[in-house]
């Protein structure tokens, strides 16, 4: 998704985001799974299989064929699995917490998401990812799956410490709306009160958030000050109803953060 997020406007870019993006719909071995993953993993047996090289290597030929603008990298030089603690994952006992592992089993359970760790806990990251965080002007957190896409990579010890102790400026944009099984209920200003509990030594500098969707804005400024940073409403929501953000306005909305 993130490579299909890079591809061009033309017509070359948009087969390609939707070739990569495209799940077999076949009743064999193969349903449901997207081309690009099985992509990605040829690539990664060809160029060395479990060498941590390959795995970026795989992830740069893939970007080369798509024409991506950019490039994607992997948070960890391991393999990982998230486990989630969750209260009333069994619907019969809705006060018990227990485990729940996998990234697909932690987004759609029915309970409480209460927080997310990694297994293996202390993996190495990738020393491009780490690079990449060293040299950066901005790094952005989110739009995305808060407990699933956004709070893993400040699990990953030594990236955590890169992004919080870089020289860049930080962004977080905000969902939306919540994600079914994940953040139910959540408000603006608990999206980012997990996010300080998952890394208490992360400061931000700009927090972004759509207008049409914040109900408490008094509350959602608080809890950035609390991050030590702004609030900025803008509207950057999609025109169809959906709770998607519009490319064209949100990357408006990052360029005026970004020269402010």
């Amino acid at each position: 998704m993130a490579l299909a997020a890079l591809c061009g406007d033309d017509e070359w870019g948009q087969t390609w985001r939707d070739v990569v993006q495209h799940r077999f719909r076949s009743q064999g071995d193969l349903r449901d799974h997207a081309v690009g993953n099985l992509l990605i993993v040829a690539l990664w047996e060809l160029l060395g299989g479990d060498a941590p090289d390959s795995t970026v290597a795989g992830l740069d030929w893939v970007g080369r064929l798509l024409g991506a603008h950019g490039r994607v990298l992997p948070m960890a030089a391991v393999p990982l699995d998230i486990v989630a603690e969750v209260r009333g994952a069994d619907p019969a006992r809705p006060g018990e917490v227990s485990q729940v592992r996998g990234q697909v089993a932690c987004a759609k359970t029915p309970g409480t998401v209460l927080g997310v760790s990694l297994v293996p806990s202390d993996p190495p990251a990738c020393p491009e990812a780490l690079a990449a965080v060293e040299d950066a002007d901005w790094v952005v957190f989110g739009p995305g799956s808060w407990f699933t896409s956004v709070l893993p990579h400040l699990k990953v010890p030594a990236l955590a410490r890169a992004l919080t102790g870089s020289r860049a400026r930080r962004v977080v944009a905000l969902n939306l709306a919540p994600q079914p099984g994940e953040t139910d209920d959540f408000s603006p200003q608990t999206h980012l009160e997990v996010l300080q509990a998952h890394a208490p030594d992360l400061r931000v500098d700009v927090v972004l958030a759509d207008e049409g969707v914040v109900d408490d804005a008094e509350a959602l400024d608080k809890a950035v000050r609390a991050l030590g940073g702004r609030l900025v409403l803008a509207d950057v929501a999609a025109r169809d109803g959906s709770p998607r953000h519009d490319p064209a306005r949100l990357a408006q909305a990052f360029v005026q953060i970004f020269h402010d």
